[in-house]
């Protein structure tokens, strides 16, 4: 067994590592059975496509809202102790849920409301865990640690997750938010086992408070004049729009479009999941032939070409085979842009350009849900995919010359934001 956690995380990685990986994986298999409970929780109570992407939307909104301020907070605080007290929330509010659901006492709007409040709970504790690793390990082994944790997103969160959540639906819909609260709960008590550097206003406690947009400007500068970051998310946000769209009514196109049923919309994302599973294998091998311009460039075409093939498939089979692939290409997209983003953002700087990068993430999805609910209302459940195809094709059009930045992210001097 040590010898498997050693193979896991390999000693260099030090303790703190191992309890945030422990954390991570425990959360995303609470995570991931909400993410298939909570679209069919929604469905129970409403057939209105507009209404089911409102759900999407009030999810995703919270970052926008919030996402600069909880990265102003993650660079002001200590960060292990942030992301303990907003778990804490998120398992009260989840429990208020579970009681009202419970006892048939859950409309539609309360459910909705819940769906923003974790959303918001979220926003700071995803924040602040993205600034914990590479504080924890050292800078050659980010993209190594990384891939770890993003092996136990994809086979917890998105692979067993989603059909466990759709199980326990099955069974009785307040059982799966049950089991994400002890989830999070437990989660939150192991890193609260993490020994963090001093960082943040504890280090320097006789340094003068600055304005909280003095510090948002800062990292926003910083962003700007960062030719990789700054391609990353302007990529990011410019996806997420199509993306969001067509995602936003997942749940309708998988139960109506291709006749799956609950369970069937669980496996949707299972697929997905076992599609990032295969490219966390094949990752480092990818890498060393492909450089990372190129190898965005090529995920960019995956995703085009998946709504597209979405938009024409009534076939289930064929469908499921169109979400594996976009489940590998998600890993590698992900995987290399958080390494270097995290290589080349500063310690004290994590938690804004962190939260530049989230604001342009859920931005994208809060743009693409509400266009998705109008086309999907309006034209069927087929016609936000049309749209991100069209959309998609267009930007990346636009957007190829500039992912070459993303090529030399290493290589490229680090811009000072006061310069």
């Amino acid at each position: 067994m040590s010898r498997l956690v050693d193979l896991v995380a390999p000693p260099r990685f030090g303790t703190g590592f191992r309890w945030l990986l422990s954390s991570s994986w425990t959360t995303n298999v609470g995570d991931g059975i909400a993410l298939a409970a909570g679209p069919l929780l929604v469905a129970a109570r409403t057939d209105d496509a507009f209404v089911v992407a409102l759900a999407a939307l009030l999810q995703w909104l919270p970052p926008l809202l919030f996402g600069l301020w909880a990265g102003v907070v993650t660079d002001r605080v200590d960060r292990r102790r942030l992301v303990v007290a907003v778990n804490v929330a998120r398992c009260a509010v989840l429990g208020v849920l579970v009681l009202a659901v419970a006892v048939d006492a859950a409309p539609i709007w309360l459910v909705l409301a819940a769906m923003f409040v974790l959303g918001t709970a979220e926003t700071f504790a995803d924040n602040a865990s993205g600034t914990i690793l590479p504080m924890l390990v050292q800078r050659d082994d980010i993209a190594l640690a990384n891939s770890r944790l993003q092996a136990g997103f994809i086979t917890l969160n998105q692979l067993a997750g989603p059909p466990v959540g759709a199980f326990l639906f099955a069974i009785g819909q307040a059982w799966p938010f049950a089991t994400q609260a002890l989830l999070v709960a437990f989660g939150t008590l192991l890193v609260s086992r993490v020994v963090l550097p001093p960082h943040g206003r504890a280090k320097e406690a006789d340094a003068p408070r600055s304005r909280v947009l003095a510090d948002v400007r800062e990292g926003v500068v910083w962003v700007w004049r960062h030719a990789a970051v700054r391609t990353l998310v302007l990529t990011i946000f410019i996806f997420n729009i199509t993306f969001g769209a067509a995602w936003s009514v997942l749940v309708l196109y998988a139960t109506q479009r291709l006749g799956l049923g609950a369970v069937g919309f669980g496996l949707v994302t299972t697929v997905q999941a076992v599609g990032g599973l295969l490219a966390t294998f094949a990752y480092g091998w990818i890498t060393r032939r492909v450089s990372l311009g190129n190898l965005l460039r090529v995920g960019l075409i995956i995703e085009t070409l998946t709504h597209l093939g979405l938009a024409l498939t009534t076939t289930p089979w064929v469908a499921l085979a169109i979400f594996f692939v976009f489940g590998a290409h998600a890993f590698v997209w992900g995987a290399t842009s958080t390494s270097v983003r995290q290589r080349a953002v500063p310690t004290h700087l994590q938690g804004r350009v962190g939260s530049v990068n989230l604001v342009g993430v859920f931005g994208g999805l809060v743009i693409g849900a509400a266009v998705g609910g109008v086309l999907a209302q309006h034209g069927g459940v087929t016609a936000p995919f049309w749209f991100a195809f069209a959309g998609s094709a267009l930007f990346v059009v636009l957007i190829w010359g500039q992912l070459r930045h993303v090529a030399h992210a290493d290589a490229a001097p680090v811009p000072d934001a006061d310069a």
